[in-house]
């Protein structure tokens, strides 16, 4: 199996575990947020939830014909989110659901074990 060390993982991965700053995923663990794609698993450099937006949600618009549903964790509170985000993803079909990480984890675990087109971009939790 490929390793993280590049900052990418291919495949579909369940989220193990999230805390300490980082999440661990196909046995392995990475400090820092991360971005959950049909292709696989990124380190995403959004480290507040206030810096969730287009710019950074890029990868999630060049996948969105694999993805209905972007779930986004933001930390260990929930954040709002601009309401442009959620126009511009919806323009391109990717609903967005917005909920604390540890929750958006644990969504994502399960429509994905239901096989379901489902994404998450999860800012860590300390």
């Amino acid at each position: 199996m490929a390793g993280f060390e590049a900052g990418f993982l291919p495949g579909r991965w369940p989220i193990d575990a999230y805390g300490n700053g980082g999440f661990r995923f196909a046995d392995m663990s990475h400090r820092g947020s991360i971005l959950v794609l049909p292709s696989g698993i990124r380190a995403w450099d959004v480290a507040d939830p206030r810096a969730v937006d287009r710019n950074a949600l890029r990868p999630v618009q060049a996948e969105a014909e694999t993805i209905d549903l972007l779930l986004v964790g933001t930390g260990a509170e929930i954040a709002a989110l601009p309401f442009d985000l959620r126009a511009w993803l919806k323009g391109f079909g990717v609903g967005l659901d917005v909920m604390q990480t540890g929750a958006a984890a644990r969504t994502y675990n399960i429509l994905v074990a239901e096989n379901r087109k489902v994404a998450a971009a999860l800012v860590a939790v300390a």
